[in-house]
Parts: structure tokens; sequence; C-alpha cells
């Protein structure tokens, strides 16, 4: 199994848009690209997608290549295929980590987000997401309102897992 992101952090970006990576996710980029041997830098892909999108995704090479693949199942010219098509593999930024362990974020991702003396990171398995702090501190709360409302307060999330199958 793939290392995966674990955490959040916040971490200062500066005038040139270059924030630091947590260690810890370096690591799981590093073990995500293929290419990577020691001495080199480890690639990523970052989607922004289209205006409903308020964060960054940061894709290990692996990861973004599932993604690929899947969507490369789909039906040719179907217009889920498409769509797909053009936030995954269009609205996306390749890049690699700097020599400092830094992501330099171009102005135009740092505009579509808001993005300006911090950014927040949290780990999501397989990705990770960028956020301007409060955007994010704004979208949880939000977030964290609906599950209350759909679920009692002693729910145990952990319930929502499938069972595991013998063997396993």
């Amino acid at each position: 199994m793939a290392r995966r992101f674990r955490g959040e952090y916040t971490f200062k970006v500066d005038t040139k848009g270059r924030v630091s990576i947590p260690a810890h996710f370096r690591r799981v980029l590093e073990a995500g690209d293929p290419n990577w041997t020691d001495g080199l830098r480890p690639e990523l892909v970052i989607v922004y997608g289209d205006h409903r999108r308020k964060f960054l995704e940061v894709y290990t090479i692996e990861a973004i290549d599932e993604v690929s693949d899947q969507i490369e199942d789909m039906q040719r010219g179907s217009p889920e295929r498409r769509m797909l098509e053009r936030l995954i593999n269009g609205q996306s930024h390749p890049t690699e980590v700097d020599g400092d362990g830094r992501l330099v974020l171009p102005q135009k991702l740092r505009e579509k987000i808001g993005l300006e003396k911090e950014a927040f990171f949290i780990a999501s398995g397989d990705t990770f997401q960028i956020w301007k702090p409060e955007t994010f501190e704004a979208e949880n709360a939000v977030y964290m309102d609906a599950l209350e409302d759909e679920y009692p307060e002693d729910f145990d999330p952990l319930t929502l897992l499938p069972p595991k199958k013998k063997g396993d």
C-alpha cells in the first residue's frame, strides 16, 4: 500500500508564492513518484479545477496517473469524460518540489483561492489540499454542521467503513 498524507499544517507564503511543504508530505510525494531517486526533486500535479473549487488539490504522480487511467476507461467523447479531462488534465499544474522543500505556487493559482500570507494544508489520503486558512475554516464549519444534522451525537464515523472481508 502506498504511503498516505496525514495531518494538517499552516505555513507562510512568501511574495513569490513559495510555501514549505510539510516534511512528511514530501516523503509521500517522493514515494508516489516512480521516477524519484535520492537527489532528485519529486514531481507532483496541482489540480485547481473550475470556479467552484475553493482549494488546490495536490496529487502524487501515482495518484494522478490512477485518476487519468480511470478517465481513459470512460467512453471517448462522452460529456462526462470531456468534463473530467478538462477538470483534471486541463485545469492542473504539473510541478516539482524545489530544492528547499517548497512548492512555488503560480500567481494564477494563488489568486484563484485568495491565497496571501498563509496556506493551510490538510491531508486527504492519497492527495492533500491547500486552502486559504479562513476559507477552510468557513467551509469546514458548514460541512461539520451538515454532518451533525445528518448523524446522531454519539455517531462513530468508523461505522461507515465497509465490513472487512474474510482473509484480509
